[in-house]
């Protein structure tokens, strides 16, 4: 019998999939994105789990003989936990498991806020070695009226002392996020942040309402717009296009993607442009997922 005791819903990025997903917090502490629907329910109300249900139950993995390579720390905030306290939990999984290649974990920009590189650079040592974090967009703007609590500066920041401390980043964008009204400016300021940051992988994922639009409409006072494919494909060119990276492993491969797109910019940017261009003016060249074929 699995010895986790985990209070759904539980995510995690799709390279954990093989991980050990130890539930360090629960929910979300900012929890206020209006595009979000993961932490929503009243059982979810942010909380750090006590350590000593974490020695329980990391005790009782090893005691089973679970083989344990990579570790995911979640739910989805678990970096807004104090230094002292992810260091104690860095230890307690080396102290049962020393030989774990990865741990990594969900990061908010708001999150390092407080946390010096010289910190973090101590919980790398410490197996901390891969942060996914949310951008969502460059836009200030769209950020804004999406209630994300950041912006490029804080985002970008956060980057950076991820980079210096020796970790590695996995930013997150979510195309269609500004609608029609805000598009070009999504696209070419999340390509203006990702520039800047450089980071170790980049990837889209569709925005999408499973629960209806009401709440997010609030903000843009009913004039949201959602984009069509053929809108998608257009964003996604201009992101493309205006992408500068040097080595960043890129996916648009999720589920919620029509188009799947994967590469290494800047190598492969002609070659996944042609992709997208292909898609947008030859229709049927390229194979789409059905509409039945998509989901979060």
């Amino acid at each position: 019998m699995y010895p986790l005791d985990y209070i759904d819903p539980v995510f995690r990025p799709p390279s954990e999939a093989r991980s050990l997903i130890l539930q360090v917090t629960n929910g979300c502490s900012w929890n206020k994105c209006t595009f979000c629907e993961m932490y929503t329910q009243s059982q979810k109300r942010f909380r750090p789990k006590p350590i000593e249900e974490l020695d329980q139950q990391l005790m009782q993995l090893a005691q089973a003989g679970y083989p344990v390579r990579r570790v995911f720390l979640a739910d989805g905030d678990a970096m807004t936990l104090s230094v002292r306290r992810l260091r104690e939990i860095l230890e307690l999984v080396k102290s049962y498991y020393p030989d774990v290649q990865r741990i990594s974990s969900y990061c908010l920009p708001r999150n390092l806020k407080k946390k010096s590189v010289e910190e973090l650079t101590e919980l790398r040592q410490l197996g901390l070695s891969m942060m996914y974090v949310g951008c969502e967009s460059g836009d200030d703007q769209v950020l804004s009226l999406v209630e994300k609590g950041e912006n490029f500066a804080s985002s970008l920041e956060a980057l950076q002392k991820i980079k210096a401390a020796g970790m590695k980043s996995s930013v997150m964008i979510l195309n269609g996020l500004g609608g029609e009204q805000y598009s070009r400016q999504h696209a070419v300021n999340s390509a203006r942040l990702m520039n800047a940051a450089q980071p170790d992988f980049l990837s889209t994922l569709v925005v999408s309402f499973p629960a209806g639009d009401q709440r997010y409409q609030h903000n843009f006072e009913g004039r949201f717009q959602p984009l069509g494919q053929t809108r998608l494909f257009e964003e996604m060119e201009l992101l493309l296009e205006n992408l500068e990276l040097e080595r960043t492993v890129f996916r648009s491969d999720h589920a919620s993607n029509y188009l799947v797109l994967k590469g290494i910019l800047g190598r492969d940017k002609e070659a996944l442009l042609k992709q997208v261009r292909l898609a947008l003016r030859q229709p049927g060249r390229i194979p789409l997922r059905q509409e039945w074929q998509r989901g979060l």
